[in-house]
């Protein structure tokens, strides 16, 4: 599946739905979850809920771009017409989302803060993965792993009430959890690692490598509020460090372009870096609604099916 193929339909039946302002005013996170996954599934060409396995499902009539491979031949010598088969997908794989849940990832300059934002994705995440009948699981972490929930058939109830009592409280370090995260998925499957890595980034890639080394397809998505990407701010004031409580007094419109750089040079520096180490990398800002990740989440499991 090519990724403008599915945009062509996805944003008619699902498009609304993805808009974080929307997903604010849905209490319960299942139904979030289901609103949105049913929504984008129902706007792509190709339904992600089908793919190689031995369990047929149906015929489809053959359309332009489909591999001839598929094409069912003895059902084209009785009908003379092309029609192409299609399996159930059998995945069967471990995914499990690592979220970041310290101090900075409640800020938010709108009605959605980041950890919000951060929630909505794995949810949305962890509900497609279960409908694909992986086994599905979750890490919540700050400097040290706060909540977990093993990967299971069964654990996508236990996923979705965890993401819903997750707070933002303490200071944040990769380090730590993601070696903890490292020796708990020995098996090898699918990892989303949701935060705003406000760290080093050689820092970064040296945790995260932790969990590269151990075989795993990771998926990488920086979060982060529009105001931090752009720093509209005019008035003088003082500006709160999140995770250390520091207060510094900052007069924006001398420092805006100079942050900005600084901002930019970081996420080109995660991309590069993260793309050299073969990890999938999406900067989300957390105004804009949630198909860009979802797609790359399509994107990779694609990958995968293709390998296997």
């Amino acid at each position: 599946m090519t990724q403008h193929r599915a945009r062509a339909g996805a944003g008619a039946a699902g498009a609304h739905f993805l808009d974080p302002k929307v997903l604010a005013r849905i209490d319960n996170l299942e139904l979030l979850a289901r609103t949105v996954v049913d929504g984008f599934v129902a706007g792509l060409h190709r339904s992600p809920y089908l793919g190689l396995s031995l369990d047929f499902a149906e015929h489809r009539a053959y359309m332009p771009g489909d591999d001839i491979r598929d094409l069912d031949w003895r059902l084209w010598g009785r009908t003379d017409r092309y029609y192409v088969k299609l399996y159930e997908a059998e995945t069967n794989a471990t995914f499990a989302v690592l979220l970041d849940v310290s101090r900075s990832m409640s800020y938010g300059s709108g009605e959605t803060t980041k950890l919000d934002y951060a929630r909505y994705l794995a949810a949305c995440l962890t509900y497609f993965s279960r409908q694909q009948r992986d086994r599905v699981g979750l890490v919540t972490f700050d400097h040290e792993v706060v909540d977990y929930v093993p990967a299971s058939v069964r654990n996508l109830d236990l996923v979705l009430h965890t993401l819903d009592r997750v707070q933002a409280g303490r200071p944040g370090g990769l380090k730590g959890p993601l070696l903890r995260c490292a020796e708990i998925f020995s098996r090898r499957g699918i990892l989303a690692l949701v935060s705003d890595f406000y760290e080093d980034p050689e820092d970064v890639i040296n945790a995260v490598r932790y969990l590269r080394g151990r075989g795993h397809d990771i998926m990488v998505f920086h979060v982060l509020d529009p105001a931090e990407l752009e720093f509209p701010f005019d008035s003088p004031s003082s500006f709160e460090d999140m995770e250390t409580g520091e207060k510094i007094p900052v007069v924006p419109r001398r420092l805006r372009e100079q942050y900005q750089d600084l901002i930019r040079g970081h996420v080109r520096e995660l991309e590069r870096r993260f793309t050299g180490d073969r990890i999938d990398y999406t900067l989300l800002d957390t105004s804009k609604p949630l198909d860009h990740a979802l797609f790359r989440y399509l994107t990779l499991r694609e990958k995968r099916r293709r390998v296997r």
